[in-house]
């Protein structure tokens, strides 16, 4: 194992891997050595990150899936097990937020940010231990919160954000005695397409200040080149997925005796999203 390759032989999952600080986590690990399993639904973004992680010297495969069906969390564990023999990092990222007030929400819109943001995450977190425990290996769990999670009005998406702190929290003491850290990463205002569900007025602001002169429509992936550009216009106020990416780098590269439980991941000015 060299220093520029500090997870060779390691094998690790990255949910909501397609975009953003799922696609940057995939990725870094990938460039760190490690076999990497992406996880999304955009097959042509995850693919493009494999031949990246390719050309670096590193191993990955990117698989379709809906987190929110267990039955697919699983599987894609088992996959992974099965092709290295092996599950060394599970990254629970995939996430989705609706912001409407209470009184505005849609009933399934919350269910999908329920299913996605905490069954989804509670399933990883369970298939990935077990099958850590059964290999024998000295791994880590990462569950992608967010900042939203320290403050109490923080709405539907933020009460999601606090139940992955206890589930986290929870699964830690329930692994004390294994060889087996939980890591809770909670990013605060980062440039992905993570509030494309947020009003299109809103969206469009962030759009004229990247300097560029696109249409925009709510629910709608934005292109690359608007969050490249947010992230070097707006240092201040909005981070890059490469800041969380690094974070977690450092935390899976930690020795097994370190528990990094809690990591704030925010740029020097927080936006309350």
């Amino acid at each position: 194992m060299t220093s520029s390759q500090p997870l060779s032989g390691r094998t690790a999952i990255v949910t909501g891997a397609s975009s953003g600080i799922g696609r940057a986590i995939a990725e870094t690990l990938g460039r760190a050595g490690a076999h990497v399993f992406l996880a999304g639904r955009t097959v042509a973004a995850m693919e493009s990150s494999c031949k990246q992680i390719e050309e670096a010297g590193g191993r990955a495969e990117a698989i379709t899936a809906d987190v929110r069906d267990p039955a697919q969390v699983r599987s894609l564990v088992d996959r992974a097990v099965l092709k290295t023999g092996r599950l060394d990092i599970m990254v629970n990222n995939a996430g989705v937020s609706f912001p409407a007030p209470i009184l505005e929400g849609d009933p399934e819109e919350w269910r999908t940010m329920l299913e996605t943001n905490i069954l989804a995450l509670l399933v990883g977190c369970q298939a990935g231990a077990l099958a850590m425990r059964k290999c024998g290996a000295e791994g880590h769990i990462v569950n992608i919160s967010s900042i939203a999670a320290q403050r109490p009005d923080s709405g539907v998406y933020g009460s999601t954000k606090h139940a992955v702190n206890a589930i986290s929290a929870t699964l830690r003491r329930e692994l004390e005695e294994d060889s087996i850290r939980v890591v809770n990463v909670m990013p605060g205002a980062i440039a992905t397409n993570f509030a494309r569900n947020f009003d299109s007025t809103f969206i469009a602001g962030f759009v004229k200040m990247a300097g560029l002169d696109i249409e925009v429509k709510q629910g709608e992936r934005l292109p690359d080149q608007v969050f490249a550009s947010l992230s070097e216009k707006l240092k201040q106020m909005l981070g890059d997925p490469e800041d969380v990416a690094k974070v977690v780098l450092y935390a899976v590269t930690q020795p097994i005796h370190v528990n990094l439980a809690d990591i704030v991941v925010r740029p020097p000015k927080q936006l309350n999203l």
